[in-house]
């Protein structure tokens, strides 16, 4: 508990950072595995959990994260994320660079349904609640809408550069 601590203290005073933003899920559109998010899916988990309790990672990988959530919500559209990728470690540098050139913009959740109902013949699945544990920067979402959106405040100080 005492590392953990000590390595968010860190990561929030004055470590460097690109401040990252966009929608991790949409709701009711299908995604690629036939799932539709309801309105209203995220509000248990995010209330229990809040932005420090979701992982940011990379490719859906648990031993790799690569920065903070620092705000999550639902909102009229889907799921909101802002955060900070940690360019002080080494992917999350590579991140950045990726993100900059515009290589690399999707986001992804991961999460267990926990309430859910097959629709039109059993093709889609509505997902009305999840709980949301981690959400990542994917090469590829399953939901194509999922994606980073620009944020004004980036600036080449932001990833490092001179």
């Amino acid at each position: 508990m005492k590392a953990r601590l000590k390595r968010l203290a860190a990561a929030s005073a004055g470590e460097p950072a690109l401040r990252i933003a966009g929608y991790a899920s949409l709701f009711n559109l299908s995604d690629g595995g036939g799932d539709v998010v309801a309105k209203g899916a995220f509000r248990t988990a995010l209330g229990r959990r809040g932005a420090s309790g979701v992982r940011m990672l990379w490719q859906h990988d648990p031993s790799r994260p690569i920065g903070i959530w620092d705000r999550i919500e639902e909102d009229q559209l889907g799921l909101y994320v802002a955060g900070r990728l940690l360019t002080g470690l080494e992917l999350g540098r590579e991140a950045a660079l990726l993100i900059t050139a515009g290589a690399l913009d999707g986001l992804s959740i991961g999460f267990r349904a926990i309430k859910a109902q097959k629709m039109a013949g059993g093709a889609l699945r509505r997902l009305a609640e999840i709980d949301l544990w981690e959400v990542s920067l994917v090469t590829f979402p399953l939901l194509d809408a999922a994606r980073l959106k620009p944020v004004p405040s980036l600036s080449s100080s932001a990833t490092g550069d001179a």
